[in-house]
């Protein structure tokens, strides 16, 4: 494959993220680094749900078809996340079990691999908005 296809393409297309997604998911309800993530998505829309947008998110992040931004007008992660309390734990967390569904995967592109990865800890810690001190979510979501 050659090096200007889109990542996407590069680690299998959709049917590998989709593995990778659900397996991402599969893990947050499992392994205790989750446990925090899911809990605010279970203060959400829950699980279900996120993880269609989850695909559909990293499609179009990954160079693929666009699927989140043409039915929301947008990819901005942090409008995405602003009423979410975020903590560098919780990116870490968050970024470990993405490797490990990512290392489940079997995707053979190491230097995709490695693209993705950077890409995606740049993206976690820049959502990072609130202490490590804070150790409980707020009884409510806080939305705009």
């Amino acid at each position: 494959m050659q090096p200007t296809a889109a990542i996407l393409d590069r680690i299998g297309g959709a049917a590998t993220l989709r593995g990778v997604v659900a397996r991402f998911y599969d893990l947050i309800e499992t392994d205790p680094r989750g446990a925090r993530i899911l809990q605010m998505h279970l203060r959400g829309h829950g699980l279900s749900h996120v993880r269609a947008e989850q695909f559909d998110f990293m499609s179009g992040f990954l160079g693929g078809p666009r699927l989140y931004a043409e039915r929301h007008g947008h990819m901005n992660l942090r409008e995405i996340h602003d009423h979410v309390p975020i903590r560098s734990r919780d990116a870490e967390d968050w970024l470990a079990l993405m490797d490990r569904a990512l290392d489940e995967a079997g995707i053979d592109d190491a230097e995709a691999l490695e693209r993705i990865r950077a890409t995606l800890r740049r993206a976690a810690l820049m959502l990072v908005n609130t202490s490590d001190d804070i150790t409980h979510l707020p009884d409510r979501p806080t939305r705009s």
